[in-house]
């Protein structure tokens, strides 16, 4: 539900593989005045290993993230979603949020 105070806030979901995506549906929303949250940073296109604390750790960041958002924006290349994005989409459901797509091919 969109509070008419401020603008609609979106958070990105997606694969960290995605990185170009990310940025690009970032771009577009923020030029229609959108707040974007988005990923801290992007493991797998960057090469960066984190450990499983710290996996855990930016799920629960980024389901907080989805928690005061609008809604998600699921950033999927040629039809990929992988495990952790669609958990996020159902909690994204069950906590009433709007879940729209950005397709990249």
């Amino acid at each position: 539900m969109k509070n008419c105070d401020r603008p609609r806030i979106i958070t990105l979901c997606g694969s960290t593989k995605f990185k170009p995506q990310f940025e690009a549906a970032n771009a577009a929303l923020t030029r229609q005045g959108v707040i974007v949250l988005s990923l801290g940073f992007f493991e797998q296109s960057e090469g960066i290993h984190i450990s499983a604390d710290q996996a855990h750790l930016f799920e629960q960041l980024h389901y907080s993230k989805i928690k005061m958002s609008d809604g998600i924006m699921v950033i999927h290349v040629n039809g990929y979603i992988g495990e952790s994005t669609r958990k996020e989409i159902e909690y994204a459901r069950r906590m009433g949020k709007t879940v729209e797509y950005w397709e990249s091919q």
